[in-house]
């Protein structure tokens, strides 16, 4: 499992397990918060076709879908 702060989020890098339409590394481009400080809305971006895609920024934490950095 991934530990990750929300805070720390924005333009932190991830690697894909499972590699889709070419697309395997990501940079978070998006975190905005609510007035509680939870996240309400997180945008991953793929780093080669420039694809943008809202995520749960928890799914984050699944070691079996992604990796902490660029692997």
């Amino acid at each position: 499992m991934n530990s990750i702060n929300p805070k720390a989020l924005m333009l932190s890098k991830w690697t894909k397990v499972d590699v889709t339409n070419k697309e395997k590394h990501f940079i978070i481009t998006l975190v905005k918060f609510d007035e509680d400080q939870k996240v309400i809305e997180c945008v991953i971006e793929a780093v080669m076709s420039k694809n943008e895609y809202n995520i749960d920024w928890r799914e984050l934490k699944l070691t079996d879908k992604w990796l902490i950095g660029w692997q």
